[in-house]
């Protein structure tokens, strides 16, 4: 009789044992799977993605609504998945599209209508000799005119850049396609436009460049050129040459950059504002009011006594890349960039994992022309213009109002 006290004691402890362990078990699973809920203080990632909810009442819906079991692996992965479906889906939209207008989507129409202008503008050129450049071949062209050829061996793609034209971007996406920089923070390459310094964008030790190619391929460097030429997918992009010049005035000029003041601000200062006496700082001269008017650079643009060589900001950009030498692949322009790049990622097959960011607000816009330009003579207009004519007549722009048919 003394043992059933004993057996029933056993049996009551090993039945809170089991139970204890099935509490357990079930608290692991639910605290496990809120770690990957999102919660006030605690946003919910999907893909790299932060998708916090300010509403924490709306998290569960949210990981419902995305088909997502926090806890396993392969679900986390769901999002890539269908991020990757829907632009396969878009894709073939886009194919169905232009099966249906005949193959040819607006946007190549668009993109051949500004190649064979090109090829018209510099087929006229060779017949007239008006422009001697433009007549001679690749061959011809000096290496110290081959420094805004970015190459990028690895994906087998050649940039043109033109200062002022988005260049900034499309030089950090070459950084990240190259790999050539390496991140201080990660220890690995550059994988956003963002995340990398301007001085390292603008640094030219940061791209493989023609103009190095001497160095680098010795006798062979010419002949290393034109197969990568042939081979590889060449881009540039432009800009309303007038529009440019504006860009780069404000950006270099009308505002104190010590670089730009003492190389070209104070000389316009003293030679077209008649300023004798200068500070050697920019910031000090700017404060006290001497800093170049637009009308005055324009004066130095225009003076056939300069004998400064134009720097690449306000260089022509036909003598930059030299458009009627070498036969781009894909020709983009400021006014539609984002347009013309998404298209171009899709033509370079890096859409899929490199994200470019939009145009940047507070640009300068095709409208200022007539505003920048009320202060500048009519005669100067029209030289200028004919200083520039190549780039308008090449790339598409129409004649600035105001500037009449001599």
């Amino acid at each position: 009789m003394g043992k059933r006290p004993t057996v029933k004691l056993a049996f009551l402890l090993a039945s809170l044992s089991v139970g204890l362990l099935i509490f357990v078990y079930w608290e692991s699973i639910i605290w496990f799977g809120a770690e990957s809920m999102p919660t006030p203080n605690r946003p919910l990632t999907v893909g790299g993605i932060n998708r916090t909810n300010k509403d924490p009442s709306q998290a569960v819906s949210t990981v419902r609504s995305e088909n997502i079991v926090p806890a396993t692996m392969s679900n986390r992965r769901i999002p890539v998945q269908q991020h990757e479906e829907v632009e396969q889906r878009e894709e073939e939209e886009l194919q169905e599209d232009e099966k249906e207008s005949g193959g040819v989507s607006a946007e190549d129409m668009e993109q051949r209508a500004r190649k064979q202008r090109i090829e018209d503008v510099c087929s006229e050129m060779r017949s007239t000799h008006k422009f001697p450049s433009m007549t001679r071949s690749f061959n011809q062209i000096p290496n110290n005119e081959l420094g805004h050829f970015i190459v990028d061996d690895k994906h087998q793609i050649i940039y043109c850049y033109v200062p002022k034209v988005a260049c900034t971007r499309w030089k950090s996406v070459m950084i990240i396609l190259s790999q050539s920089q390496i991140s201080p923070l990660t220890g690995k390459p550059y994988t956003a436009p963002k995340e990398i310094p301007r001085d390292i964008i603008h640094n030219r030790i940061s791209h493989l460049t023609f103009d190095k190619f001497m160095h680098i391929y010795g006798s062979q460097s010419r002949s290393q050129m034109k197969t990568k030429l042939q081979t590889y997918t060449k881009f540039l992009f432009v800009r309303d040459p007038f529009v440019r010049l504006i860009s780069a005035f404000r950006d270099k000029l009308g505002k104190p950059d010590q670089y730009f003041y003492m190389r070209f601000g104070s000389k316009i200062l003293r030679h077209y504002g008649h300023v004798s006496s200068l500070p050697n700082i920019a910031e000090e001269a700017f404060a006290a009011g001497f800093k170049p008017t637009f009308q005055q650079f324009i004066t130095y643009l225009l003076d056939p006594k300069r004998k400064e060589v134009l720097t690449e900001h306000w260089l022509q950009a036909y003598r930059l890349c030299h458009p009627c030498q070498v036969k781009y692949d894909f020709i983009g322009q400021h006014e539609t960039f984002n347009t013309d790049a998404k298209q171009l990622l899709k033509l370079l097959k890096v859409v899929k994992w490199l994200h470019l960011p939009s145009a940047y607000p507070n640009l300068t816009e095709t409208s200022w022309v007539r505003d920048w330009f009320n202060q500048i003579p009519i005669e100067a207009q029209r030289k200028l213009y004919k200083m520039y004519e190549l780039d308008f007549k090449l790339f598409g722009y129409p004649k600035p109002d105001g500037i009449a048919d001599e």
